[in-house]
């Protein structure tokens, strides 16, 4: 591999650590308050890591967001409108975040933000990607996926065309989703505020060797690529009438086929999956997209490759 070959990035020196952008989801709830008390763990050479509550009125309440969702409010016409009385909390609190990590999509905008996310749906130690073309942050998951294994780290990658998530991270030049679970909302449990812990000390471990020099040769992982948000079954009311069927529920990441059970209604009739492709779906039976109109989310595999990387600092 010539020098030549080396594609120089900056060094990612302001890192933040979002808990609480939803305020029941308690594992990054949990983390940022102690890390806020105690940041030794966090901390690295030559890097600020800043552990930040995103929605403090929603922790306080223990519900997911107190007027609208703060994971999809970072778009610029919320980010730039009038402050007013009646304004929503949420929009009110991300122009504040906006303030404070971003201008988003400016160079004054941290480097990098980590937002902490659990999820009631069995997805594991999941990573969220926003963006195909960011080798930086490509390496970054390769690196936790190989730090992490055998366990499996699947990588999310949220980038299409029409749905626009707008998300709190998004305020950050590498912006990264971290998403665990089975957990219900309003509960924490060790095994799964461990495997976040994980996820994170390994990114930051990434961002550290990169900053003293390391180089990371060109690499490839596996993504699952969101393709389509999928509803339950409604009546005429508006009303869900079928419920996850058994074979699917808590099967996130597995192949689903034409002809796979997808619903069950009380009356015992099974909807089945109609497609011409393998999908994998991913959020399914998520308790909180019941109010978003989604049972699960349909993905494809697909593979990305990033670049061999270097810190332009040296």
């Amino acid at each position: 591999m010539t020098s030549s070959s080396v594609v120089d990035k900056p060094p990612v020196r302001r890192v933040a650590i979002f808990g609480g952008t939803h305020g029941n989801e308690l594992s990054g709830v949990f983390l940022v308050k102690h890390w806020q008390e105690n940041g030794a763990e966090i901390q690295r050479t030559g890097m600020e890591v800043k552990p930040f509550l995103t929605n403090p009125r929603a922790v306080k309440k223990c519900t997911r967001y107190i007027d609208c969702d703060l994971n999809r409010v970072f778009d610029s016409d919320n980010l730039g409108r009038t402050v007013v009385e009646d304004i929503p909390y949420e929009v009110r609190r991300a122009q504040e975040i906006n303030h404070i990590f971003g201008p988003k999509g400016s160079d004054d905008a941290y480097d990098l933000i980590f937002d902490l996310h659990n999820t009631t749906s069995n997805m594991g130690g999941t990573l969220i990607l926003e963006n195909s073309r960011d080798d930086f942050t490509i390496q970054m998951f390769h690196y936790i996926k190989n730090a992490l294994a055998p366990e499996r780290c699947p990588v999310l990658l949220i980038e299409h065309p029409s749905l626009k998530y707008a998300t709190t991270r998004s305020v950050a030049k590498h912006p990264v989703g971290v998403e665990v679970g089975p957990q219900p909302q309003g509960v924490v449990r060790a095994d799964i505020l461990d495997k976040m812990r994980k996820i994170v000390k390994h990114g930051l471990d990434f961002v550290q060797l990169f900053n003293e020099g390391k180089e990371f040769p060109p690499c490839t992982i596996e993504v699952f690529k969101i393709m389509e948000k999928i509803d339950y079954p409604r009546n005429k009311n508006d009303e869900v009438i079928a419920i996850i069927h058994p074979k699917l529920q808590d099967q996130d990441w597995q192949p689903l086929n034409n002809g796979d059970p997808l619903f069950l209604t009380l009356d015992g009739e099974v909807i089945a999956y109609k497609g011409d492709c393998t999908v994998y779906p991913t959020f399914i039976n998520e308790a909180a997209y019941y109010e978003k109109k989604q049972a699960f989310v349909k993905t494809v595999k697909m593979k990305l490759n990033a670049k061999h990387i270097r810190s332009s600092a040296l």
